[in-house]
């Protein structure tokens, strides 16, 4: 089930409102919770298993570290016993076919082929788990000994499918209790229709032009560009939209989550541009990988070292495939860059920057969306008109014209311009103007949704 359908929007969704304000304020966690894991199920109905095993070990684990450390004992080991069970559930399924192909072309081995589908939302849910036992274990927040609030905080559906990953000591707080009212509740319908929109009217769009363009049998230099800076705003409205409708339920339910995206196409910088994308994967990684292994407080040698198993990492979290490793390295190497020989010059320069940071992102989303390096490279090679590969073509003009006004308008909504807009409207109390847009945006989108089968979510597979 995805937040774009139509079976999300007018039967789950509706339904789980009125249950929850319905309900006396005890049971709503309990509501919230049967609701997720419903929610879940109707993807995976066998997965939700593993999701409940999940919870019930990292619950027993958290517990376990408590009251050993308030014991005045060694809780290490049974923090490393949570984080490795939790790694291995995850690396069991989505790299387990990964490590047996190259195992069998290293070795020449013949292993068993499982042909495992990867459980919605594992990559996110473990995390969270692992963040859970850190926090606990380094007392920045106390071990939950509510089955409910814990089971929540693990399945809960706003950010089940593609985050934003959760914090454990951000949410402790309002797992016990939070604030519910219409003012909030309407600022949270407003947040879920605005990423509605990015996802359904710019998106879907953006992502079909992307597909038709890379089933091309051959490409220009312009095609090789269109359909880079489709996907490159396809999957920019594609992630934010479900990072923004997953912030609007969660006000929708009280729980105030942190944003995901901050404009990221706006960035001076690589570095700057990954403070502003899928800013809690970010956060996590700093906080429980790179910090631990002693951040940039290290030689420049170590600090180098660190950057690049971070973003190995980051790479490899996204997916089981040697480009995701490549597309994670290559912004670790364009990181050292930034920091020892460009020293933050970029940032000085506002307009070459953006100009520079755009044109890395763009090479870096060809590594993302091809399915080995060598596609890669030939599509790396189409773009720069490696082999006398034409400057146009047929097909990529037509694709660049028919399509000129959606680039146009997604370049517009990568930039802060109509939210200075919104805002304004909402300084100047002009509800009823924002109440019409949003309507507007909202049976724009249903249309859409209804008439149209193309309503995939990048994020699912990873």
């Amino acid at each position: 089930m995805v937040f774009s359908s139509i079976f999300f929007l007018f039967t789950f969704l509706s339904l789980t409102v009125i249950i929850y304000y319905l309900a006396p304020a005890r049971f709503r966690n309990g509501i919230l919770l049967l609701s997720s894991l419903f929610f879940y199920a109707w993807g995976e109905p066998v997965y939700v298993f593993l999701m409940l095993y999940s919870i019930l070990f990292n619950y027993v684990a958290g517990i376990d570290i408590a009251r050993t450390l308030k014991r005045k004992g060694r809780a290490k080991g049974s923090l490393f016993l949570g984080i490795a069970v939790n790694l291995l559930i995850l690396g069991f399924f989505k790299y387990y076919g990964f490590l047996e192909e190259n195992l069998e072309a290293l070795f020449s081995v013949d292993l068993p082929d499982l042909n495992l589908s990867l459980p919605i939302g594992l990559s996110f849910y473990s995390f969270q788990s692992i963040s859970y036992l850190v926090d606990v274990y380094r007392g920045r927040a106390g071990e939950q000994k509510n089955i409910i609030r814990f089971g929540l905080y693990i399945s809960m559906f706003p950010q089940l499918v593609a985050g934003p990953i959760v914090q454990y000591s951000d949410i402790e707080a309002q797992l016990r209790e939070r604030e519910t009212s219409l003012d909030k509740f309407g600022e949270g319908v407003m947040y879920f229709i605005w990423g509605l929109g990015k996802k359904v009217l710019l998106a879907n769009g953006l992502g079909a032009v992307h597909e038709a363009v890379a089933a091309l049998s051959s490409f220009s230099v312009l095609s090789a560009w269109v359909g880079v800076f489709a996907y490159t705003f396809h999957i920019y409205f594609d992630f934010s939209g479900y990072s923004d409708m997953a912030l609007g339920l969660g006000k929708m339910f009280g729980f105030e989550l942190k944003g995901n995206f901050d404009y990221p196409y706006c960035a001076r910088s690589v570095k700057e541009f990954w403070r502003r994308w899928h800013i809690s994967l970010g956060a996590w990684f700093r906080e429980y990988v790179y910090i631990p292994l002693g951040g940039n407080r290290v030689p420049v040698f170590r600090h180098i070292v660190n950057l690049l198993a971070v973003w190995g990492l980051t790479g490899l979290w996204h997916g089981a495939s040697w480009n995701f490793v490549l597309w994670g390295l290559y912004y670790g190497v364009l990181l050292i860059a930034e920091k020892y020989l460009l020293r933050n010059v970029t940032e000085r320069l506002p307009i070459l920057g953006t100009m520079y940071t755009m044109l890395a992102v763009m090479i870096g989303w060809v590594f993302f969306f091809s399915g080995t390096p060598g596609e890669a490279g030939r599509f790396l090679g189409a773009m720069f008109g490696a082999g006398g590969i034409p400057l146009t073509d047929q097909a990529g003009m037509y694709y660049f014209l028919t399509n000129a006004v959606l680039f146009w308008l997604a370049w517009l909504f990568s930039t802060p311009v109509f939210y200075w807009l919104w805002a304004g409207q909402m300084q100047e109390r002009r509800q009823g103007l924002l109440v019409a847009l949003h309507l507007g945006i909202f049976l724009l989108s249903a249309a859409y949704l209804i008439q149209d089968t193309y309503n995939p979510f990048l994020y699912f597979r990873f």
